[in-house]
């Protein structure tokens, strides 16, 4: 990174380190001094991050962030490299690997100013913390600033991926009542009115808690991972659990999502997940889709956070 820096000064100041005649905006430079025959050594006291803005702005012309988000959840890890609100890359990881791909994540688009996490899984922040030599990390928390009135009776048990998502739906989808429907390990559904008054929901198990539920309380019944059900009679032990658990699913959804429309108009449903894919193709309500939304929701949170 120091030798795109270094490449400026040889070929603007003729080889002199004259910091006046070097084109910097402001903010950067009042934490530089640089004297005639100064030693480029001197630069390795500031923090990495910050040669890593400098070195961008001298080849660029102007200063490039990028935002790394992560969501951690109870299963896996999601994460997204934005530059201002176009995603670049999505990735998903165990949590066991966290530390190595954000190492490769950081390697690979190293404009990365700032880490932003949600988390409602088992890790410590330590984990996320080792970072801050490369860039500012945070973390969102209920004392943050949100776009809607938290109106949930014990607000501070609302989940962050909860809030989160509302937050999401309300900077996307302004002036309606929005219903964020997410499909993970359990099924979250949060409303947020066209007032941006968020007003609760309701929490249901998983496609995959559906299926361990059954093996693990009863005496006889296996074990399955998800498939598509054959018919919606089932023909066999087998394919009665995946017809009463993939059936079961989607008319739960299709269910609250009647009760809504019946008591609120002016209404959009959001979509996501990591079953929303399997979802979107059976729910007979009109929903917008989107399995990365909760990664976009956290970004533009950020964004609004920092105009407050």
């Amino acid at each position: 990174m120091l030798f795109g820096f270094w490449w400026y000064l040889q070929g603007s100041n003729q080889g002199h380190m004259d910091f006046q005649s070097i084109a910097l905006p402001s903010e950067l430079r009042y934490r530089l001094v640089l004297n005639a025959g100064a030693k480029i050594e001197s630069f390795f006291v500031y923090p990495k991050h910050f040669f890593k803005k400098i070195n961008s702005y001298l080849r660029n012309g102007k200063e490039i962030n990028m935002i790394l988000t992560i969501d951690v959840g109870n299963t896996r890890i999601k994460a997204a490299v934005f530059e201002e609100s176009t995603v670049l890359e999505n990735f998903v990881f165990e949590k066991n690997e966290l530390e190595e791909k954000i190492k490769k994540i950081l390697k690979k688009f190293s404009n990365c100013s700032d880490l932003v996490v949600a988390s409602v899984g088992k890790i410590e922040k330590e984990s996320f913390l080792a970072f801050e030599k490369d860039l500012n990390v945070h973390f969102f928390t209920h004392e943050d600033a949100f776009p809607f009135i938290n109106k949930y009776a014990t607000p501070k048990t609302l989940g962050i991926d909860r809030m989160i998502l509302a937050s999401g739906a309300t900077l996307q989808f302004p002036k309606q009542n929005r219903l964020v429907i997410d499909a993970g390990t359990c099924i979250t559904y949060d409303f947020i009115d066209e007032n941006d008054n968020y007003l609760g929901g309701a929490i249901s198990p998983g496609l995959r808690l559906r299926y361990e539920a059954l093996h693990n309380y009863t005496a006889k019944l296996p074990l399955l991972t998800f498939e598509t059900p054959e018919n919606y009679i089932g023909n066999s032990t087998k394919q009665a659990i995946h017809s009463g658990v993939a059936n079961g699913f989607v008319y739960e959804i299709d269910g609250f999502i009647d009760e809504y429309r019946a008591n609120f108009s002016n209404f959009i449903i959001i979509l996501t997940g990591g079953d929303a894919v399997f979802l979107a193709k059976r729910l007979k309500n009109t929903i917008f889709a989107n399995s990365n939304f909760l990664l976009e929701s956290l970004n533009q949170t950020f964004q609004y956070k920092n105009r407050q």
